[in-house]
């Protein structure tokens, strides 16, 4: 489905953009060329579009509106694949740490008292097993507890013993480590150096006791059914640490490094270990790395007399793999940083005091009670360099501040290498505590949240004592924030604050100039006990490998599982769970109530994340993304229906509309509907397609390794059960759109044009249904490019990978999810693997129809019911080359292969059908290889757009011509049968068989037969362009004639072989009006050519030609032979003017070359050749031509005729001058068939008898004027009253005596006329009256005064006459 605009694209001024849309019903006429002779959509001004991350701002303006149109428009998956990228690109600019908690305070918490706006929510409390107190009832010095979150199991000693229990098993058994008798004083669980142990010893319990310290190795094993377990190994490694009190033990996950701290000093201690023992070192060994030299680094405590100084020791130490930093907080609030080299030293590069602390935090803030030498740090985090470049350190101090530490040396802040250690640190940042909660009943009643202002730092609360005394505190990446408070020392129990960032509000500045600021979501638990432990249960958090993008939770909230972290108190631990956005927003539409509950919440979403992000959410929640602990205790989906559609209303409600940009109409480049910028419906949706999948977008599919043999290992690069759960999210969002489209602006179909009421929204949606459209394609593509690598995989893939070209081999290796989804080489590189399964299952001896049925039901996309058939007529024609050309049965798979091939012609490649062709050669198949070649041209193009274009002249640049070359490749390969047949047929006699002839037959049968006007006209243009024009006339095609009578337009030859055509096939008619339009044409032709074709066209025409009526027939008769009359006189001018003594060598030249080509007009003849050259003659055959009936014109013209000629003639001297005006008569008589105006008798005689009697008396015969006027049949009865008029008249020159001329003349007229009507047996004279009515004139002749012979003679006749009359 599209919509099109019904005007043309071009720049529109902005005053007219709100003028009504124009009625879907009218169109504008298409010239056709000559040839031969629901709501407005629109959104306020005044109204922000908020989106995620400025995807809005930035991503849509740089993507859309931005860009310039391409001579190529993308097609919509490359328009979806782009937004893609473009969203997953703007996804990874989330601001990094450092931005938003810069050189400053704050205090922006959103502190809800509902529980759909808490950070985290409670999963689980898991009871601490009986045996454990059992066991906890006999101690008798001391006991501990703590957590290896991340293995989900829990620890505690109990004096000497130690004892580790899964705490999410319903009864779990107890493992113990019991082997030694000193008691516990701590435990740690680190990553062991690599190579040092077995593999399976993926971790070590460092167990520190009174005595010494021991390492213990611990393996994960998976039970069946009920998880996994862990299994400890004695090491015999352990070092004796007498009179150390040793109670903090820290790891370096990357290098197996142990460090341990007493409580009888600050020193750091390393605990080393190798797998074998080594000269002058022992398997296991102590190094102090601070003993030396650090008492004359400290400075000295002076304290007042008599009191006495505990010592400073360290209590917590934590290390920054990523920096290679060990930090140490002493009991004084001291932090030291000391640097780890690579070669096993330990560094100390910087001491910051508290009172070094207080001078950094006084720049920043005024006086505040929380800041003050009476607080104390209780605890130091690190932030890896991946979260942060500047960023290093987190302190909490017991008033619950989180002062932000960065260190710094000379070369820089990115400290990420051993080779640059820091050597200064500095406070950053200070985060003040939220306002408490209890403080006053006003702050009870500000509603359910407390939002610390945007507006800067008036409104920072830096008095604070909610978080008062915190006891302690840990954070994790991305900002997870625990704070343990303990308001009555009395009461062993402990209030849980928990802060998170707020993503949504970190990455959409209120305004889009803004920075970001620290903004965190807030809860308060009670935990009802006192926190031993607390530990991180899922894996650390990160979103990219680099500090931008690394802590957006938005982006990967659908492609990981929620953080998670396990709190250990003295009657259980606690899990937590991290809740995503979308968690909170079904959470809120669930409490929400009412549509005025709802509306406000997701109000409220939108002002606090932007309506892109609230409709990305709004569809995941939808499409049963959002996940909320039930009443058991079981993280679920939200499949409440009511909760899903009430996210489905929100997607659809406050989706947005698109927005037409009237600033991008300056740019005069851009396509009008590229003004548009889609909704945030668009956009939302974009994100939730980004974020399913961000995990495989640019990641390749398939792997290739070595297995240990050498042989070829293919894994896929993602999960496949990831892979899986991708398809099934899409599967639903699929399923929701086309469930919903008819209810979304875009999706709905061309009915929601009726409701636009301007063309900028006619536009605008327009815009939004291309967008839209463009993602619902792209989802449909993902989801059947997933099953295809599912199937893929399924499959023996090594094998398929071997079996490809190293070409191909190669493409598959760099293929990534995007080029498949999106790309047509990726899905053309899909099909050659699909065609690599196929045959590997055909060479097993599988059934073709059962494997590609299997792949047609899976990835239909990439192995469609019309590739399966492919196959199979595939193996049915090689098949059939098995067999032999000659059998039967070797004939009979022909015909099915070919009937296959026919069936799914449309979806044959080029490649696929070059092969078929070749095979039907290579067994004489010659016409099932020119039927399925024509068959694969026409279904190319069922439009028949190639033959539109063909019959339009066939126009340059036009996109039609493109559509004819895609079918001419086809017939080229008809060219090539044709070729191979004729090379066959003229081979020796013994080669051609008749089993050869009839399949020759057969083929020319297709050629001859088939209906496809486009191929005819390409087989005819290849007959030509082969000079075998012959064989164009004996096709027996009625195509024949339409490709000539289209080609004759503009090439004389192929007009000559149409009428050579019509006149073989005796369609004289049809000949004769070719033969008239060429002697009309514009061709360069001489004079006589045309004239040829126009005798030809009379022969032709006047022909009998069966179907031509005789109407038809005479009318071409009569054009063709009045255009012959015209050509005639034309060609007697140009013979006449090359004849012409008169005029210059260059006029003559002149009037050859305008003459001497096509036909000109009569008016044109006259005026610029016959007047002017004073051609007489022939401008009386232009009167009678042209039916120019003027008597005076044309009596004129015969007196200036007479003239002339008599004056040239006697110029010539080679005539006697009557003889040249007889000769003239004689001929113009002719010509004209003695036509009444033009040879007007009345005027020729007084005419004649006047030249003679004044320029020929005596010359020649006396009768002469008589006689050639008899000669030319004019009738007696029209010379008669002439002469006797002449004679009653009495004018010059025949007055008086000179009358008896013209009585000579009437009675040698009556002489003849009686001869001529006496020989017949009739009545003389035509009648009596006419006989009685001469002899009068005889007698009165009489008397005229003719000579005696005469008068003899006329006497005779009358008697004679009288005599018949009796």
């Amino acid at each position: 489905m599209s919509f099109t605009v019904q005007t043309p694209q071009r720049p529109l001024p902005g005053a007219y953009l709100q003028t009504p849309a124009i009625n879907k019903t009218q169109s504008e006429p298409i010239s056709q060329p000559s040839f031969g002779s629901s709501s407005a959509i629109s959104i306020p001004r005044n109204v922000s579009q908020p989106s995620n991350q400025g995807l809005a701002q930035q991503s849509q303006q740089s993507g859309q509106l931005g860009a310039r149109p391409s001579t190529e428009p993308l097609n919509p998956i490359e328009r979806a694949s782009k937004t893609i990228n473009d969203t997953l690109t703007q996804e990874m600019r989330y601001p990094e740490l450092d931005s938003y908690i810069g050189q400053g305070i704050s205090s922006d918490y959103n502190v809800s008292g509902l529980a759909a706006w808490a950070p985290f929510q409670k999963v689980k409390l898991f009871n601490i097993p009986d045996k454990i107190f059992e066991q906890y009832n006999r101690a008798q010095v001391s006991t501990m507890m703590g957590l290896f979150a991340e293995l989900n199991h829990a620890w505690v000693t109990i004096d000497n013993a130690l004892y580790i229990w899964d705490y999410t098993h319903p009864n779990p058994d107890l493992i113990g480590f019991e082997e030694q008798s000193n008691s516990i004083t701590a435990v740690r669980m680190v990553i062991p150096r690599a190579g040092v142990f077995v593999p399976s010893i993926s971790r070590l319990l460092v167990v520190a006791t009174t005595a010494e310290i021991i390492l213990v190795g611990l393996s994960l094993q998976s039970i069946a059914g009920t998880g996994r377990t862990v299994v400890l190994y004695q090491t015999r490694m352990s070092v004796p640490t007498k009179g150390m009190d040793i109670w903090v033990i820290e790891g370096s996950a990357a290098t197996g490094r142990i460090f341990f701290s007493g409580k009888g000093d600050d020193d750091v201690h390393e605990l080393t270990y190798q797998q074998e023992e080594k000269w002058f070192q022992n398997r296991c060994g102590r190094v102090n790395h601070t003993s030396k030299g650090f008492s004359a680094l400290a400075p000295s405590l002076q304290l007042p007399f008599g009191q006495k100084s505990q010592p400073d020791h360290i209590k917590q130490m934590i290390i920054d793999d990523t920096r290679k930093l060990l930090y140490t907080l002493s009991s004084r609030s001291t932090i030291r940083t000391f640097h780890m080299k690579p070669n096993g030293g330990l560094d100390l590069v910087i001491t910051k005091q508290l009172t070094e602390t207080l001078s950094n935090i006084g720049h920043m803030t005024s006086q505040s009670e929380l800041i003050s030498p009476a607080m104390s740090i209780v605890s130091i985090s690190p932030i890896p360099s991946q979260e942060a470049s500047k960023l290093h350190l987190v302190a909490t101090t017991s008033t619950g501040c989180r002062v932000f530490m960065s260190a710094t040396s000379s070369y820089g802040w990115s400290i990420t290498e051993s080779s640059n250690a820091p050597t200064s640190m500095q406070v950053q940042h200070v985060k003040f505590p939220p306002a408490d909660p209890m403080a006053s009943q006003t702050s009870q009643h500000q509603g359910s949240m407390q939002v610390a202002t945007y507006t800067g730092n008036p409104g920072i609360n830096t008095s604070s004592k909610a978080l008062r005394p915190t006891r302690t505190a840990n954070r994790y990446p991305p900002g997870y924030f625990f704070c343990f408070v303990c308001k009555d020392p009395q009461v062993a129990t402990d209030m849980l604050f928990i802060s998170a960032p707020d993503s949504g509000r970190i990455a959409r500045p209120q305004e889009p100039a803004q920075l970001s600021r620290f903004a965190e979501l807030g809860i308060w638990l009670d935990l009802g006990s006192r926190v031993e432990d607390i530990g991180l249960v899922s894996p650390s958090f990160s979103a990219a490998p680099s500090p931008t993008g690394f802590g957006n939770e938005l982006t990967v909230q659908y492609d990981r599982t929620s953080s998670e972290v396990a709190i250990l108190t003295n009657t259980g631990i606690h899990t937590l769970r991290r809740r995503r956005l979308v968690d909170i927003f079904a959470a809120c539409i669930k409490v929400g109530g009412r549509e005025e509950g709802l509306e406000e919440e997701v109000k409220k979403f939108i002002r606090q994340y932007g309506r892109g992000e609230t409709a990305a959410t709004a569809v995941a929640v939808a499409c049963g993304q959002g996940l909320d602990v039930t009443s058991d205790s079981r993280i679920a989906e939200i499949i409440d229906p009511e909760v899903v559609e009430h996210a489905r209303k929100a997607f659809i409600d406050f989706g947005g509309k698109p927005q037409f940009n009237e600033n991008s109409m300056v740019d005069q480049s851009l396509a009008v509907i590229d003004m548009v910028r889609p909704s945030p419906r668009h956009e939302g949706l974009a994100l939730y397609i980004a974020r399913l999948v961000r995990s495989i977008w640019k990641a390749p599919i398939a792997v290739e390794s070595l297995t240990p043999t050498g042989g070829l290992a293919v894994s896929s690069s993602v999960s496949l059960a990831k892979l899986q759960d991708i398809q099934r999210a899409l599967a639903k969002l699929q399923e929701f759109l086309n469930s919903n489209k008819s209810f979304i602006d875009g999706l709905a179909g061309p009915e929601a044009l009726g409701r636009v009421a301007t063309k900028q929204e006619e536009i605008s949606l327009q815009a939004e249904h291309r967008a839209l459209h463009s993602l619902v394609l792209l989802i449909s593509n993902i989801v059947e490019g997933i099953s295809f690598v599912l199937v893929l995989f399924d499959e023996r893939i090594e094998e398929i990978m071997l079996s490809l070209p190293n070409e191909i081999r190669q493409q598959v290796r760099n293929m990534t999810y995007e080029g498949l989804f999106c790309t047509s080489s990726g899905k053309d590189l899909a099909k050659e693997l699909v065609k690599a399964i196929v045959n590997r299952n055909i060479a097993n001896g599988s059934n073709v129809d059962t494997v590609a049925e299997a792949l047609r039901r899976r990835c239909g996309s990439f192995c469609s019911a019309d590739d399966v058939v492919i196959f199979k007529a595939q193996e049915q024609l090689k098949k059939a080359s098995e067999t032999g050309k000659g059998s039967e049965f070797g004939r009979n798979l022909l015909n099915e292969s070919l009937r296959l091939f026919q069936q799914v012609a449309s979806s044959l490649s080029m490649e696929q059908l070059q092969w078929a062709v070749q095979q039907y050669v290579s067994t004489q198949f010659y016409a099932g290889a020119i039927e399925l070649a024509l068959t694969v041209a026409q279904e190319g193009d069922r439009g028949n757009r190639a033959l539109s274009w063909i019959q339009e002249g066939r126009p340059e640049q036009d996109p039609r011509s493109t559509v004819f070359e895609v079918r001419k490749k086809c017939y080229n390969l008809v060219h090539q049968v044709i070729t191979s047949l004729d090379q066959t047929s003229s081979q020796s006699p013994d080669i051609v068989d008749a089993q050869y002839i009839q399949r020759r037959g057969e083929a020319y049968r297709v050629i001859n037969e088939s209906e496809d006007e486009v191929f005819q006209t390409d087989l005819y243009d290849w007959y030509l362009a082969q000079d075998q024009s012959d064989r164009l006339l004996q096709v027996e095609s009625p195509y024949v004639a339409i490709y000539l009578e289209r080609r004759s337009s503009d090439n004389v030859k192929h007009a000559d072989l149409l009428w050579e055509y019509y006149t073989k096939g005796d369609r004289y008619h049809d000949a004769a009006v070719v033969q008239l339009a060429l002697a009309k044409s514009a061709f360069t032709l001489p004079l006589d050519k045309r004239i040829e074709y126009l005798s030809r066209a009379k022969a032709n025409a006047s022909a009998y030609a069966p179907g031509v009526g005789r109407q038809p027939r005479q009318l071409l008769l009569h054009e063709v032979s009045d255009l012959l009359d015209v050509a005639n006189i034309q060609d007697d001018l140009l013979q006449r003017l090359k004849a012409d003594p008169r005029g210059s060598p260059e006029q003559k030249v002149k009037f050859v070359k305008e003459l001497d080509g096509p036909l000109l007009s009569l008016t044109e003849l006259y005026n610029r050749y016959a007047d002017q050259a004073s051609y007489f003659d022939l401008c009386i055959l232009i009167y009678q031509a042209a039916d120019h009936r003027n008597p005076a014109d044309i009596a004129q013209t015969w007196q200036n005729l007479l003239q002339t000629t008599h004056e040239e003639t006697e110029v010539r001297r080679e005539l006697q001058p009557y003889e040249a005006v007889v000769e003239k008569v004689r001929s113009l008589g002719t010509r004209l068939n003695l036509s009444e105006i033009t040879f007007p008798i009345p005027v020729l005689v007084p005419l004649l008898e006047k030249y003679s009697f004044e320029y020929q008396k005596g010359i020649g015969p006396p009768t002469w004027v008589i006689d050639i006027l008899l000669e030319l049949q004019v009738p007696y009865e029209s010379i008669f009253p002439v002469l006797e008029g002449m004679l009653y008249n009495n004018e010059a020159p025949f007055e008086g005596r000179n009358r008896n001329y013209i009585a000579a003349d009437m009675l040698h007229l009556i002489q003849r006329w009686f001869h001529a009507s006496s020989r017949g047996g009739g009545k003389i004279f035509g009648g009596d009256s006419n006989a009685a009515a001469i002899s009068e004139t005889l007698q009165m002749l009489q008397q005229t005064g003719l000579d005696r012979e005469k008068m003899e003679e006329c006497q005779a006749l009358r008697m004679r006459i009288d005599q018949v009359l009796r």
